[in-house]
């Protein structure tokens, strides 16, 4: 069954606006739509100048972040009806400079990436085969490895907001994945890095990145281990 909807989108197009502005849309869609389903109704039916940026559909490339009703989430897998009965806002992921309408520049958000040398470095001698780990190793890393980067957690956070210097959550929480892994022996090189001002002390645990991670990490407890890896470190 359709369902009646408003929706209000944040649209900004270079070529012709001085500044960002609201433009609304009032559509019948299904009732089991998600977010990313209503997007593609406009798209193909309503506007076709509307940018945004999809792929998987499936939540593993995080490619549609974007913020909805104050909220930043993926649109391919949030439901229309987690906000039934309220006229749906959708607006690009703040903190970020915006290209066109809900497309945002990502550059620097993983030239912030490539500063924690996101990749495995070994100084040892590497196994002809599989490189193992132990399960209680791997427990350690489990959960920082199912970030996709789509960049909602860093986009959440006020420190950014403040000092668009500041690494953000996702290069930490990268840096963590791997100072945490027992094959890696890069550890001192990214402890280096990120004890920086800009770096892990400009986290204050606020709990956005928490809140705003669609895969459900403990960003801010990474974090925190993290800063006890550095004081220990120190000592």
């Amino acid at each position: 069954m359709n369902e009646s909807i408003t929706v209000k989108i944040l649209r900004y197009q270079p070529e012709k606006d001085r500044k960002p502005h609201w433009r609304t849309y009032h559509l019948d869609v299904p009732g089991d739509s998600t977010i990313l389903d209503v997007l593609n109704e406009i798209h193909w039916h309503h506007d076709g100048t509307l940018a945004y940026r999809r792929s998987c559909r499936s939540a593993i490339c995080g490619s549609c972040a974007m913020k909805v009703n104050g909220r930043n989430v993926l649109a391919c897998e949030t439901p229309m009806h987690q906000f039934r009965g309220k006229t749906l806002k959708i607006e690009p992921l703040p903190g970020f400079p915006i290209i066109k309408d809900l497309v945002v520049d990502m550059e620097g958000f993983f030239d912030k990436l490539q500063r924690v040398k996101p990749y495995m470095i070994v100084n040892k001698p590497v196994p002809d085969k599989e490189f193992l780990q132990s399960p209680e190793e791997f427990s350690q890393i489990r959960e920082s490895a199912y970030c996709i980067l789509c960049g909602a957690c860093t986009s959440s956070c006020p420190s950014l907001w403040a000092n668009e210097n500041y690494l953000g959550p996702a290069a930490l929480l990268k840096a963590y994945r791997f100072i945490f892994d027992s094959r890696d022996d890069g550890t001192d090189e990214r402890l280096d890095i990120i004890n920086d001002r800009n770096g892990l002390w400009r986290c204050h645990t606020i709990f956005n990145c928490m809140e705003a991670c669609p895969k459900h990490i403990n960003i801010t407890g990474c974090i925190s281990r993290l800063k006890n890896r550095v004081v220990d470190n120190s000592l």
